[in-house]
């Protein structure tokens, strides 16, 4: 049975301004799929990406990789063995099972999924900032959300007083500037006051006039495990959370810092703990680093700049279905997606 967003009928002409909502987060099919295999497949999706505000995946079944622009899609899935980018590939057996849980992640929350389909397209032609700049607008508009305060009632943690430990520690031998973030207690989680002194630590590099190298790096079982839960939905004043977010944007001086900027990753690396080393030039990883994009099932969107600079190393196409499957990347996927430059060789 074809999901319920399916549209394998629709002749090639676009949906009357009335209809067109119908393909929308605010109506009945804010995801549709099209069979590639299907005559008119592209000229469907060029109908509803000019027209609609839906979500379209182009589905590829027989495992052909036809040759389609990929601009109108959001995402394109093909149960061939290995397909190069814009393609995602999918074990045939487990192509439905994949295919619900995509079509679960929107229904629950279409308005999220749908800004998140959005910014992807947007931010795409956009330099890095002018993204970054997009996608927080998004994210403060979905904190105000019915999605995200619907999550919040599930049970929230409870933000506890920190202990006196230091954040991040900075190091420097001769050209390399060492910065490891130190709260291994938390598994690294990203809170406010960490991207702050994340921040004034890339700064410092950045403004060196010696021009050091850097490596960041984190202690304890995982790299981080991304934004703070219990600090999410806490600002009170979301336009001011905005200029707040873009003007302390780590992943931003990451991309300024180029050549010079190095992230070693290992275990866990999720939300923040992967959008913001994405912007480095150099992705290192431990073996059995794993990459996860969990914000959609908050009514969020990535807000650490995921959707500029994951979209940037592995498209936006791949970068869709990241963060509407919400599934855990491994390693070897990874590499060979362009999210990591290498893992490293453990003695």
């Amino acid at each position: 049975m074809a999901p319920p967003c399916y549209v394998p009928d629709m002749q090639d002409t676009a949906p009357d301004h009335l209809e067109a909502e119908t393909f929308s987060p605010l109506g009945a099919a804010p995801l549709v799929w099209l069979d590639l295999a299907g005559p008119g497949a592209e000229a469907r999706a060029r109908l509803l990406a000019g027209r609609t505000q839906a979500i379209i995946i182009g589905a590829d079944r027989r495992g052909d990789c036809p040759p389609v622009d990929p601009a109108p899609f959001d995402c394109l899935l093909t149960v061939a063995a290995e397909a190069a980018a814009p393609w995602v590939c999918v074990e045939p057996a487990r192509f439905e099972a994949r295919a619900a849980v995509i079509e679960n992640a929107v229904r629950a929350a279409p308005i999220a999924a749908g800004v998140l389909a959005q910014v992807l397209r947007i931010g795409e032609a956009l330099p890095l900032r002018e993204a970054l700049g997009v996608e927080s607008f998004a994210f403060s508009t979905l904190l105000g959300g019915e999605e995200f305060r619907a999550w919040r009632k599930t049970g929230q943690p409870v933000a506890q007083p920190s202990p006196e430990l230091p954040l991040l520690a900075v190091a420097r031998e001769e050209g390399l500037v060492t910065i490891t973030l130190t709260r291994p207690d938390t598994r690294n989680a990203m809170s406010a006051a960490m991207r702050d002194a994340l921040f004034e630590a890339l700064a410092s590099v950045l403004d060196d006039p010696t021009r050091p190298d850097l490596l960041l790096r984190g202690e304890g079982t995982c790299f981080s495990v991304g934004g703070d839960l219990a600090e999410f939905g806490t600002a009170t004043d979301l336009a001011q959370a905005h200029f707040i977010r873009t003007a302390r944007s780590c992943a931003a001086l990451l991309d300024e810092l180029g050549g010079r900027a190095e992230v070693l990753l290992h275990g866990a690396c999720i939300g923040a703990g992967i959008e913001i080393p994405a912007a480095a030039a150099r992705r290192t990883v431990l073996p059995g680093a794993y990459f996860h994009l969990p914000e959609l099932k908050m009514g969020l969107i990535p807000g650490a700049g995921g959707t500029a600079t994951i979209s940037r190393a592995i498209g936006r196409h791949r970068t869709c279905y990241m963060m509407l499957s919400a599934r855990r990347i491994a390693a070897p996927a990874a590499l060979g997606w362009g999210l990591i430059s290498g893992i490293a060789a453990v003695p």
